[in-house]
């Protein structure tokens, strides 16, 4: 008896149950999720970011850096604008052999304008530039 009282009890509260629906709502606003998540989101990718805007980091410098900078710049494109009218005169190139330290840089005329041809005797990599005629 106590059987049959059982099952009446299970098959009246089998019928009393409601099923719900599972509902998956996306966490990511960027997918249908809510909006105030935006800013959790975004402070979580910067943090795990290992990756540094160059740029940034330029803005970043100093102005006694930026001056400082700009100073050696200056300073090296005088040097090397001495170091060229020392070598070839206030002509410009000229035809010849020069040698640079490891560098030594041929100049002749061609029949498609002013050849120099560069070779590094370190490593003996060479290079031709051809200068056109006007």
């Amino acid at each position: 008896m106590k059987y049959i009282y059982f099952l009446i009890f299970i098959l009246f509260c089998s019928v009393s149950m409601k099923a719900q629906a599972f509902v998956y709502k996306p966490v990511n606003p960027a997918f249908g999720g809510d909006t105030f998540n935006y800013q959790w989101l975004m402070s979580s990718a910067e943090n795990q970011n290992k990756f540094k805007d160059k740029l940034i980091e330029a803005e970043k410098k100093t102005d006694l850096q930026k001056f400082k900078e700009s100073l050696n710049a200056q300073l090296l494109s005088q040097i090397s604008s001495l170091l060229y009218k020392q070598q070839f005169g206030t002509d410009g190139l000229a035809e010849g052999s020069y040698t640079f330290g490891s560098y030594s840089i041929d100049i002749f005329p061609t029949s498609e304008g002013l050849s120099l041809n560069i070779l590094d005797t370190k490593t003996g990599e060479q290079t031709q530039i051809i200068i056109p005629n006007k």
